[in-house]
């Protein structure tokens, strides 16, 4: 069901998320929208739907942003671009395509769809189920279940209500979001033409998503997705603000090699390191380069 205006709470990937507030079923007038009275913020023109998960039984939602020319153009259809940890990456997002696009269009028009965490839990229990390969305890390793769940439930609920273009959907995910991304890059690599893998926990499991891209080499040829990888400079152990436990950079480097030297048949590939960065700083900046790299504006 349309649960209106996304009551947003903003927590970093790997915080513990707020969850959206259940808004009123009819968008207030923009007259009386944000008057305060100690009310949640609102982000205005955005939905909220439930999506659950008939196998889990987990319920889920995504929030939707429609992009501003989707009511004059009724015949259009548009890249959908997926973003994990919809908790804080919705509407930064959002705000971001808003604003680089304000004085002419750089990025394309798309409609953002945020996946959120599943109802009740917080966001460290949810990813970490949710977004890992391989179980490494009893909390981990349930990626592919989510991965059926955004098959099978998500896509076919998106493309059924808006004018999504199924053949440009574009999946963005941060730290075990990324690794979430490169797990079904390798598993399922048209489920989405477009891959944003934003400081992706490669270390995970030992490594495990080095293991299947091997495992993916020995029975293919071709590769058919557009990735972009982002990684900041300090995501090393003793790099700059933050101690980090694992070698990202050097993950994420030894990551790009293997692709390339594999010449993937379909395979488009940039990678940046981005300087004066760290995990929890890095993402504004990916997000942004990853946008412009995927979903440049068509003259």
């Amino acid at each position: 069901m349309l649960a209106g205006l996304l009551t947003v709470g903003l927590s970093a990937c790997g915080d513990t998320a707020t969850s959206a507030e259940q808004p009123p079923a009819q968008p207030p007038s923009s007259a009386t929208a944000q008057r305060g009275q100690g009310s949640p913020y609102e982000i205005l023109g955005t939905q909220v739907w439930d999506v659950p998960d008939p196998v889990s039984g987990r319920d889920y939602q995504v929030f939707v942003a429609l992009p501003p020319s989707y009511g004059a153009e009724p015949d259009r259809r548009y890249p959908v671009l997926y973003v994990t940890d919809a908790d804080y990456a919705f509407p930064l997002l959002r705000q971001i395509t808003r604003r680089v696009n304000l004085n002419e269009p750089v990025i394309e028009e798309f409609i953002l769809v945020g996946l959120s965490y599943a109802v009740g839990e917080g966001g460290m229990a949810s990813r970490a189920r949710d977004y890992t390969p391989v179980a490494i305890n009893d909390r981990t390793g349930g990626g592919a279940a989510y991965q059926t769940y955004l098959k099978t439930q998500v896509l076919p609920f998106i493309e059924g209500r808006f004018r999504g273009d199924p053949a440009r959907r574009i999946l963005l995910g941060h730290s075990y979001g990324g690794l979430l991304g490169a797990q079904i890059m390798f598993s399922e690599p048209t489920l989405f033409d477009g891959y944003i893998l934003g400081s992706p926990s490669f270390w995970f499991g030992d490594h495990a998503m080095m293991r299947a891209e091997a495992d993916y080499a020995r029975a293919h040829t071709a590769l058919p997705a557009r990735v972009y990888m982002y990684i900041g400079e300090y995501e090393v152990p003793g790099g700059g603000r933050r101690n980090n436990r694992y070698d990202m950079v050097g993950d994420n480097a030894r990551f790009e090699a293997r692709l390339r030297s594999r010449n993937y048949e379909g395979l488009t590939l940039s990678s940046e390191v981005l300087n004066d960065e760290d995990h929890l700083t890095v993402a504004p900046r990916g997000f942004t380069h990853g946008l412009l790299a995927l979903l440049p504006a068509r003259d």
